[in-house]
């Protein structure tokens, strides 16, 4: 809060907070497979994905929520800057998308990825850079938004009303009003962990308010 005697105003923030929850989950998995016979690459990464999606059904994610992003293939002994021999001639990477609105199944899921590890299956959880498992979003933040820019307003007047009271002075109208900008946060801020893997979420916002002052 800060105080301006010359020009007779005040200026004051109000904070609003709301706990949610994501409602939709984004996972990505890759799988990897080199050789020299490309049929049989292929068959390998074909195996994997199987394998996978009988594991994800297991956990309550159907197939028509899995999509395929993309296939590429390596053929090593087509690039002109290869030195020595050439171990795997061949290596593949598919990707798959599973996109749910089960945040909480799709948890439960990456939390048995061990499974399919046992199995054999070789694979990328996540992006290929970054923390890796399920990215989980929040889209509901336009529902919320009018009552939670009302309550930081509110919060503000309230605390603009008290330091009127506290110098002597009434209360004016509104000078000049900032609304502030949405954070989506983490709702317990983990080191390491981004706010995008936790499916709990503290959605904030600071009102930011200047009020006149009047004798």
């Amino acid at each position: 809060m800060e105080a301006r005697s010359a020009d007779r105003y005040v200026t004051v923030k109000g904070v609003a907070e709301r706990d949610v929850e994501a409602d939709l989950a984004v996972w990505t998995l890759q799988f990897t497979s080199g050789g020299n016979d490309l049929s049989q690459v292929q068959r390998v990464v074909s195996a994997n994905i199987e394998r996978t999606l009988t594991f994800l059904e297991r956990y309550g994610i159907p197939p028509e929520d899995v999509s395929v992003a993309g296939v590429r293939v390596v053929d090593a002994a087509a690039n002109p800057y290869q030195q020595g021999p050439v171990v795997n001639r061949y290596a593949m990477t598919q990707t798959i998308v599973i996109r749910s609105e089960q945040p909480r199944v799709v948890e439960e899921a990456s939390q048995n990825v061990g499974d399919l590890v046992e199995a054999g299956v070789v694979f990328i959880s996540g992006q290929e850079y970054g923390p890796g498992g399920p990215t989980y979003l929040f889209r509901a933040l336009n529902d919320i938004k009018p009552e939670m820019i009302a309550e930081a307003t509110a919060r503000a007047r309230e605390a603009a009303a008290e330091f009127a009271s506290d110098s002597g002075s009434r209360l004016g109208g509104i000078r000049r009003a900032n609304q502030g900008v949405f954070q989506i946060l983490p709702r317990d801020p983990t080191p390491g962990v981004a706010e995008s893997n936790r499916i709990e979420k503290t959605v904030r916002i600071v009102a930011t308010v200047e009020y006149l002052l009047r004798d």
